[in-house]
């Protein structure tokens, strides 16, 4: 199936701003961020998007989703 994924602010050095890919049916949130070398552990504080909507690690991906993620960030 292709998603595609949006990387925001820290996340796209070394990798890319937005790009689709294809990964098998079923695929999760995690698996996607597995796969692209974001540590979960980091994207715990993060925010995730799939079509606009909060989505977590377990939240399945679907035909042609998009998929945003933002990595922590700090204020003060």
């Amino acid at each position: 199936m292709k998603i595609t994924i949006k990387l925001f602010a820290f996340l796209r050095q070394g990798r890319f701003k937005i790009r689709e890919f294809d990964f098998p049916e079923d695929t999760t949130v995690g698996q996607v961020l597995d796969s692209l070398a974001i540590p979960r552990q980091e994207m715990g504080i993060g925010i995730i998007f799939i079509n606009g909507k909060r989505a977590e690690f377990d939240s399945l991906l679907k035909t042609d989703d998009v998929l945003a993620i933002f990595p922590p960030v700090a204020g003060g």
